[in-house]
């Protein structure tokens, strides 16, 4: 057993590249996948050079932390770090959509969005959006869209009072 142990070196590597890259399935880290292809490249070393044990390992580990240091990274950051899921209401705000029904500050009004029927109510809280309107979606408040129409400058300033009339409290 030992002898073809010694002649058939490279067997032992890539047995134990194909473990390291099962157990990778089980953890999806990539550094399981990086040592397996130290493995292999030891087992290559290994058909080539069977009684050179210490080349072999070396060659592994050199392969290893190489794959380690500049692949793993790459791979991280293009699996890990792509476009961010949004769920639930959240995939609304920044879309637009049509007013079908009058928006006003008192609230009654909907939007047709992505096809589905929301309530809505205006963003400034002092003006009526028309039906037809194109509006963005800007938050969400618990069923509620928050919107503003298109293409108008937010306006932050509070509705003009006749000076003869105290304003709403």
């Amino acid at each position: 057993m030992m002898d073809w142990m010694r002649d058939n070196v490279w067997a032992a590597w890539a047995g134990i590249a194909v473990v390291l890259g099962l157990a990778e399935l089980a953890s999806l880290d990539f550094t399981l996948l990086m040592l397996a292809a130290g493995a292999l490249t030891a087992a290559g070393v290994g058909a080539f050079f069977p009684h050179l044990l210490w080349l072999q390992i070396v060659v592994a580990l050199i392969t290893s932390a190489a794959m380690l240091a500049a692949i793993r990274p790459l791979l991280v950051r293009k699996i890990h770090h792509g476009a961010e899921l949004k769920t639930g209401s959240a995939h609304v705000i920044g879309r637009s959509g049509v007013v079908v029904k009058e928006i006003h500050p008192d609230g009654g009004g909907s939007i047709k969005l992505n096809g589905e029927l929301w309530t809505a109510r205006p963003y400034d809280e002092v003006s009526t959006i028309e039906p037809g309107t194109r509006v963005e979606v800007m938050s969400i408040d618990g069923a509620t869209a928050v919107v503003y129409p298109i293409g108008h400058p937010i306006d932050h300033t509070l509705p003009e009072f006749p000076k003869d009339t105290e304003p709403p409290r």
